[in-house]
């Protein structure tokens, strides 16, 4: 039996030949990201009894949450975080006004292919546009990380999702992201690995690609992944920090969910109050005046097929 792509990239961080959904593994990841959280992650680091990050080269840290600083306990925060930054040697720092975090990593070279990204913030994922295993963490997590240099996971369960075709005119890759978790529910990606494949996703703009790893946190994913191609190595030339290698799925992978979409199908899409998942075409609501009643979701079809989440 083949393995997928998180399987396959957390084995060969843990240094095994093979691993399997659910099993435990220990890696190094590659990229240790935080941003304005860096100052509340160094206080548990200090109550750890360390005094020196492990690998302070791993570490990217980003002030971009609340930038520029709009209230003086901001301002204070950000002077302890480049306070921390100076005093650990942290080389890949961007300040206030650089950018938001996870697309700084993929401009400055930092988040690449078959490589592992772990970060404070729940749209790590986002890192799976270059191929890479991006995975939001907790604190405390990142606080051992900075401490150890390895963290433990539980290989995720994994999700393929195919789009075949070409998206119409005015049709963007965040339809296409909100049609999926409107179809398969906001929690229908717990703590699981989903791949984007098929020529829709290889037409689209490096730009457009990132939109669906990132808002597969919205559907719950531990990371997301879209396989590297031409356009993600043109990209990285002269821009890669160092070298890497590409992982890909083996052909005869098993996916706990596997869907596939038509393209031309996609409509422009709505996201309605309150949740990520209740979302509409565009045509349905097109000149609804707002009210709680009129923007309520609609009653499940009988119809509806698609696959629920394991549990």
């Amino acid at each position: 039996m083949g393995q997928t792509f998180a399987e396959k990239i957390l084995a060969r961080k843990a240094g095994l030949p093979s691993t399997q959904a659910g099993q435990i593994v220990e890696i190094e990841p590659d990229v240790v990201l935080s941003h304005d959280n860096t100052a509340a992650i160094y206080g548990i680091f200090k109550e750890l009894g360390v005094e020196k990050v492990l690998y302070p080269e791993r570490l990217a840290i980003t002030l971009d949450h609340a930038a520029p600083a709009p209230t003086t306990k901001h301002a204070e925060n950000h002077r302890v975080v480049r306070e921390f930054v100076r005093a650990q040697g942290v080389a890949h720092f961007f300040d206030v006004g650089r950018g938001i975090c996870h697309q700084v990593l993929v401009e400055e070279g930092l988040s690449l292919p078959g490589e592992t990204v772990l970060g404070a913030d729940s749209h790590t994922p986002h890192a799976g546009v270059m191929g890479a295993f991006g995975a939001g963490i907790g604190r405390s997590e990142v606080a051992v990380l900075w401490a150890t240099g390895r963290l433990w996971l539980r290989v995720p369960e994994s999700m393929r999702i195919t789009v075949h075709g070409r998206l119409n005119t005015g049709v963007t890759a965040k339809d296409l992201a909100l049609k999926v978790i409107g179809d398969l529910g906001a929690d229908a990606a717990l703590y699981m690995s989903v791949e984007w494949h098929g020529e829709a996703i290889g037409a689209m703009s490096l730009a457009s690609r990132a939109v669906l790893p990132n808002m597969m946190a919205e559907m719950g994913a531990k990371n997301s992944y879209v396989p590297p191609d031409e356009k993600v190595f043109a990209y990285l030339e002269g821009r890669a920090r160092r070298a890497y290698e590409p992982v890909y799925p083996d052909a005869d992978a098993a996916y706990t969910v596997d869907v596939a979409y038509d393209a031309a199908q996609i409509e422009p899409m709505v996201a309605r109050p309150h949740t990520v998942d209740n979302v509409a075409p565009l045509s349905q609501v097109a000149g609804v005046p707002w009210t709680r009643r009129s923007w309520a979701r609609a009653p499940t079809p009988a119809s509806k097929t698609w696959p629920p989440p394991p549990r």
